[in-house]
């Protein structure tokens, strides 16, 4: 059963391989922050200190968006379709807890479970990068909480005195809004299948960060994928090519935000120069030439017919690669 009239079956894979076999897909994603959503270690945001731009050597310090904090909230989305669905229970496949080992989730994202088995992932997210400097990317709130009065200050309770300014006072570095973070999702050696289940999991997922029920609001704005026979550019160097280009059309003027019409439109560009220096083979499907495929896909996976007949076809593919694969592994292991 084919999905896609857009994309040549050439592209994809009959069915998911136990040895890599050299297709590639690449999703080329730009993450536009909506609120203020918070990427940290250890109480800190993380970010780095390099290059401002391929050109421009002035050195920066960028906001990080680490690898983890990109795919956990997408794989998170695509489980819950699958439960919604009928395919996968939380009973019998919990994540970082106890994996069924043979649903999508499970064989697209990897797994491990100690010495009871593991799959490694064929999505591959490197940490992401804002565009601008750590400086004009975040904000410092003053967090406290207030009582029923609605008000910041006590009401007597617990020794103080009614009217003192409660002491509950903390401070805490946000991302703020319209920060845009540059990234490639890429999948090795998809079927059409997988590449709709990981396409549809970028496009749905819409928070991410830490307290995702609260802040953490991010839009996905993808302007393209490339089906490739190795690996791209660096998310690293696709933002420092988007600084460069916007630079030269004096389209960054801090302290203003980031157009994001101007955002696109140097990202495309850039990631279009970048493929025209690769010695892989590639074909590219961005900016005009995308448009066809993603309306296909967003038609598909918007239909509810459509969306399941998705996620049963990956369900197959996931289910015939465990019985194959992962039942050789669990017998091995047990067998030692």
């Amino acid at each position: 059963m084919s999905f896609l009239k857009t994309v040549e079956s050439k592209f994809f894979q009959s069915e998911i391989p136990y040895k890599s076999m050299g297709k590639y897909v690449h999703f080329l994603t730009v993450r536009i922050t909506e609120s203020y959503p918070l990427f940290q270690t250890d109480g800190e945001l993380n970010k780095a200190r390099v290059r401002a731009g391929v050109k421009d050597k002035t050195t920066i310090s960028r906001l990080s968006m680490f690898k983890r904090k990109q795919s956990t909230p997408e794989r998170l989305v695509g489980r819950e379709l699958l439960r919604n669905y009928g395919l996968m229970t939380a009973e019998e496949c919990e994540y970082n807890v106890s994996f069924a080992m043979d649903n999508p989730d499970c064989i697209i994202y990897g797994f491990a479970i100690g010495d009871s088995g593991s799959e490694k992932s064929k999505v591959v997210v490197d940490t992401a990068f804002s565009i601008t400097a750590f400086d004009q990317s975040h904000e410092t709130f003053t967090l406290n909480a207030p009582y029923e009065n609605g008000t910041m200050a006590s009401k007597g309770e617990n020794g103080s005195k009614p009217g003192e300014v409660t002491s509950r006072i903390n401070q805490q570095d946000h991302i703020s809004p319209q920060v845009f973070f540059p990234s490639i999702v890429t999948l090795k050696d998809p079927t059409e299948a997988s590449f709709l289940y990981v396409f549809n999991n970028i496009l749905r997922t819409r928070h991410y960060g830490a307290q995702t029920t609260r802040t953490g609001r991010v839009r996905n704005e993808l302007i393209g994928v490339v089906f490739a026979d190795g690996e791209i550019t660096s998310n690293l160097r696709w933002t420092q090519a988007i600084y460069d280009q916007m630079k030269a059309q004096n389209t960054i003027n801090p302290p203003e935000p980031l157009d994001e019409d101007d955002v696109i439109t140097a990202a495309k560009s850039a990631i279009e120069a970048l493929m025209a220096d690769e010695f892989i083979v590639h074909t590219d499907f961005i900016g005009d030439a995308f448009s066809p495929l993603l309306n296909e896909v967003k038609s598909l996976v918007g239909d509810e017919t459509g969306i399941k007949a998705v996620l049963q076809k990956a369900d197959a593919e996931a289910k015939n690669y465990a019985s194959k694969h992962i039942s050789k592994k669990k017998t091995a292991a047990k067998a030692k």
